[in-house]
C-alpha cells in the first residue's frame, strides 16, 4: 500500500477554454458605466442619508450645536443667496418686504440682464428653506404677512455665534489689562 499513485497531467487540454465576456462586454460599454455611476450615486445617497440622521441625532441630544458657516453651506448656492440671508436677518424680527431686498442688490442681475424682483428673492429664499430642510430638518425663513423673516432656529444660530465673539473680545480685553 505504499505505492504511489501518481497522475498523468497533460499541458494542454483536450479542449480550449471558453473565453467568458464581461458584463460590459454583454449590454455594452456606455450602458454598462451608466449602470455603475447609478450604483454609486445611489450608494452615496444612502450615506449622505445615514449622515443627515447622525447629525439630527446629535442635535436633538444637544451635542452638536449649527454654526453659520455650516447652515450657509447647506443653504446657500451663491453670493447672492447669502446676501438675502444678511439683508432678512438685519431686518430682525419683524422681517422685511422682498421688494425692499431687491431694490437694495442692484447690482445683481437676472438671467435677461435686469435687475432682480421681488418674485426672484421669494423664489430664493423658497430654495434657500426647501435645501435646508432637506439637510438637517429646519426651516432658515418664514414668510410674515407679505415680509421674509428669519426664523427662530436661525435667529439661535446667530445668537450663539454673537455670545462666542463677545467672549473671545472679552477674554481678549482681560489678557491685555
Amino acid at each position: 500500500m505504499a505505492e504511489q499513485i501518481k497522475q498523468e497531467s497533460s499541458e494542454t487540454s483536450a479542449q480550449p477554454l471558453k473565453k467568458t465576456r464581461s458584463s460590459a462586454e454583454k449590454i455594452g460599454r456606455l450602458k454598462y458605466n451608466q449602470y455603475l455611476l447609478k450604483r454609486v450615486l445611489t450608494e452615496i445617497s444612502e450615506v449622505r442619508d445615514v449622515q443627515r440622521i447622525i447629525l439630527n441625532g446629535l442635535k436633538g441630544a444637544g451635542y452638536f450645536q449649527f454654526d453659520i458657516p455650516l447652515i450657509q453651506k447647506f443653504a446657500c448656492e451663491d453670493q447672492l443667496d447669502l446676501d438675502i440671508l444678511e439683508m432678512v436677518y438685519e431686518s430682525g424680527r419683524g422681517g422685511i418686504y422682498p421688494k425692499d431686498v431687491a431694490a437694495a442688490l442692484p447690482q445683481y442681475k437676472d438671467t435677461k440682464g435686469q435687475p432682480i424682483k421681488h418674485f426672484h428673492v421669494s423664489r430664493r429664499i423658497q430654495r434657500m428653506n426647501k435645501r435646508l430642510e432637506y439637510e438637517i430638518g429646519e426651516r432658515l425663513f418664514e414668510k410674515r404677512g407679505w415680509k421674509w423673516a428669519v426664523t427662530k432656529f436661525a435667529f439661535d444660530v446667530w445668537a450663539a455665534v454673537d455670545k462666542k465673539e463677545i467672549e473671545e473680545t472679552r477674554t481678549l480685553a482681560d489678557e491685555e489689562m
